[in-house]
């Protein structure tokens, strides 16, 4: 961003600031001397009871999920957008490198018909696709829940096993490893090949290295966002070969720069993989 950019940018926070200023004027001229500004009551990590939220400072947390009560994730998860995880009247336990994918929903129960307490432990390495519900159940380290998946009180899901996306899981079922389970009620379907575990893992390493991504984006302050929005209309125009013919070189800002593990290799190995 340019001198003049620059300026018109400190300008503008100075009107919008004049702004915010002559609203309150106007209000003490109207005899009223409270100024209501009305904020979002969300919060990512909120209290229940007495219990507290315990969060590895390696998680990130997407600014509208919410972990609520007696919740513990370990280093390097994610939980995403729009994510629930609710520990009020039972311990939801997330391990390490685990993530817990845009909108689903994490419950726990203090007891079932039966009498067992069940709250929802999660292990390493798991991936839980988008809009899967948990509740009260166990799921071991390196596992696979598709998207839409739903896991009843009681449910374990051995390392290693996958469940197929839209699947009901219903109460108290277990899911042994290496096996992939789908359907309502979700039955067993057949085994996982050697290249689908192995998935499971590369998958769980996927998403540690895109919650970085993402933790940084959500991290920058506002003047920071302005500025790369700036860069990147300027160098949308960007022409190279029209800059080669000139003699000119424009290095991109590092700002503009992602990350090598999140971009596309030039030469990729081709991991097979099933889509339910």
């Amino acid at each position: 961003m340019g001198t003049l950019g620059r300026a018109i940018y400190t300008v503008g926070n100075w009107i919008r600031g004049s702004g915010q200023a002559l609203d309150r004027f106007g209000y003490l001229l109207q005899r009223s001397h409270r100024f209501e500004e009305h904020l979002s009551r969300h919060r990512t990590l909120m209290n229940v009871f007495d219990k507290s939220p315990l969060v590895d400072k390696d998680v990130f947390v997407a600014p509208s999920a919410s972990v609520i009560g007696d919740v513990q994730i370990g280093k390097g998860s994610s939980i995403w957008y729009g994510c629930v995880l609710r520990g009020d009247v039972n311990n939801i336990s997330v391990g390490s490198g685990t993530n817990i994918q845009d909108n689903s929903l994490v419950h726990v129960a203090k007891t079932n018909l039966g009498g067992k307490v069940l709250p929802t432990t999660i292990g390493d390495k798991v991936t839980v696709g988008h809009s899967a519900v948990i509740h009260g159940c166990t799921v071991e380290d390196e596992a696979f829940v598709g998207m839409g998946a739903t896991l009843l009180d009681g449910v374990v899901v051995e390392k290693n096993a996958m469940v197929a996306a839209g699947s009901l899981v219903k109460e108290n079922t277990r899911i042994p490893s290496g096996e992939v389970w789908g359907g309502n009620p979700a039955k067993f379907m057949r085994k996982l090949t050697d290249e689908e575990i192995a998935y499971i893992s590369k998958s769980a390493e996927n998403y540690i290295n895109l919650a970085h991504i993402h933790a940084a984006e959500n991290s920058k302050s506002f003047d920071e966002i302005e500025v790369e929005r700036a860069l990147r209309k300027k160098y949308a125009r960007k022409d190279e070969d029209y800059d080669s013919m000139l003699g000119i070189v424009r290095e991109t800002p590092a700002e503009l720069i992602l990350p090598d593990n999140v971009l596309p290799e030039k030469t990729t190995t081709r991991v097979p993989t099933t889509h339910y």
